[in-house]
């Protein structure tokens, strides 16, 4: 009874706006406003990410990945990262920040270890729907990428609230469907996240694929599956079989399985900058 009365709690807080978030992702915060101005100044940009070591050290590690470093030639400095991966990937690393930062002041070392677990598969999920989008489901790849790092912030939300309330999280069955659901559309909001992405990110749970997979939700979906590393949150059903119709599309399918060959060191440079 009282793990129903947390989660009503955080439900109702959340329904209502008053979401909770720690203080350390302010930086990122004001980075993405700044970012979202079209009129925003590049010296006050990099003012901002050199301000946020953690953030300038993925920005570099991003702009040296393959997938933006086609010719080889490593990048040193903050300037030149975020002349080469642009102001809209800027935007993602600082949403990765955003998300990681929940994850940071657990104290708890299982919830720590299900958050560092959790972001291991946000990373491989980003860089294949970075893959997948562009090549398979007619998506846009930096949105793709986008989404992939944003898609569970639902879910480090809940284990950052766990680390308070502990038990939390223990039986699926009391925070999966609505409540899932209202805490990931509330933090899509609080996080200004544009409304295709939000639609896609909150409409995941359940879904069900349809082939040929097209957009955003598909790209994330087919991403998920394909992740080398497992979400710690997933239901049983998702953890051993995956959505409705998923298995079907993926099993022997050759046009798949060589778009993934070709493009594996771009996802894996990405995933690894990511991880940094």
């Amino acid at each position: 009874m009282l793990k129903l009365d947390q989660i009503s709690h955080i439900v109702t807080q959340a329904a209502r706006g008053e979401l909770v978030f720690p203080t350390s992702v302010n930086a990122a915060l004001r980075l993405q406003m700044t970012l979202a101005d079209p009129d925003c100044d590049t010296e006050d940009v990099l003012r901002r990410v050199l301000a946020e070591p953690v953030l300038a050290a993925r920005t570099v590690a991003l702009a040296n990945a393959a997938v933006f470093n086609r010719s080889g030639t490593p990048i040193t400095s903050v300037r030149a990262a975020v002349a080469r991966v642009g102001y809209r990937h800027l935007y993602t690393m600082a949403a990765a920040m955003v998300v990681r930062q929940f994850g940071a002041r657990i104290r708890d070392p299982h919830l720590r270890a299900q958050a560092e677990q959790l972001w291991r598969h946000t990373a491989h999920v980003a860089a294949l729907s970075y893959v997948i989008a562009g090549k398979l489901t007619a998506t846009d790849p930096d949105t793709a990428l986008f989404a992939g790092i944003i898609h569970e912030a639902g879910g480090f939300y809940l284990l950052s609230q766990a680390d308070d309330m502990p038990g939390l999280l223990d039986d699926p069955a009391d925070w999966l469907g609505a409540p899932q659901e209202i805490i990931a559309r509330q933090l899509m909001k609080k996080l200004c996240i544009p409304d295709p992405v939000a639609l896609a990110v909150v409409s995941l749970p359940g879904a069900t694929l349809t082939p040929p997979p097209l957009g955003l939700r598909d790209t994330l979906l087919i991403a998920k599956h394909l992740a080398p590393v497992a979400s710690p949150l997933a239901s049983k059903q998702d953890a051993t079989q995956g959505p409705a119709g998923l298995a079907g599309f993926i099993d022997d399918n050759a046009a798949l399985e060589q778009i993934l060959r070709d493009s594996h060191d771009d996802a894996a440079s990405m995933s690894a900058a990511l991880l940094v």
